[in-house]
């Protein structure tokens, strides 16, 4: 399969992004608006478009301060597009992205089956005595 990496989204891209948030019980309820906003506060996306058509193939984004923390979110590949590698490229070059070499840690959030999926790079589940809180505004 053929693809180019791309690190910023045109608006068809945006809307293509917002497709693949649909079709995700993860993300269904995000707006346009926000994931507009969104894209333009994320400090680096990682996003692989077809070369030909641009549209959007599969998605990531990193928040970071390059030194201490990079956190990776959005982990995304279309359906159609799933079981061609594309999201162990997708990782391949985050976790090898010059902009984040210098990075102390690298962090992701992921469900229970896919822990075995991100050990090939080296992330593990053993966080200690940490725990992950959050608080919603509503």
């Amino acid at each position: 399969m053929t693809f180019e990496v791309i690190d910023r989204l045109n608006d068809d891209q945006i809307e293509d992004l917002y497709r693949l948030y649909q079709a995700e019980w993860w993300s269904k309820e995000r707006k346009k608006a926000d994931i507009e906003r969104m894209l333009k506060h994320s400090d680096l996306i990682v996003a692989f478009c077809d070369p030909n058509s641009k549209r959007l193939l599969a998605f990531s984004r990193i928040l970071t301060d390059y030194v201490y923390r990079a956190t990776i979110f959005d982990v995304i590949v279309g359906a159609s597009y799933r079981g061609n590698g594309l999201g162990r490229i997708l990782i391949d070059i985050i976790a090898n992205h010059p902009k984040l070499k210098s990075v102390e840690g690298l962090y992701l959030y992921c469900l229970p089956e896919m822990i075995p999926f991100y050990k090939k790079w080296g992330f593990t589940d053993d966080v200690g005595n940490r725990c992950l809180m959050k608080k919603i505004h509503l």
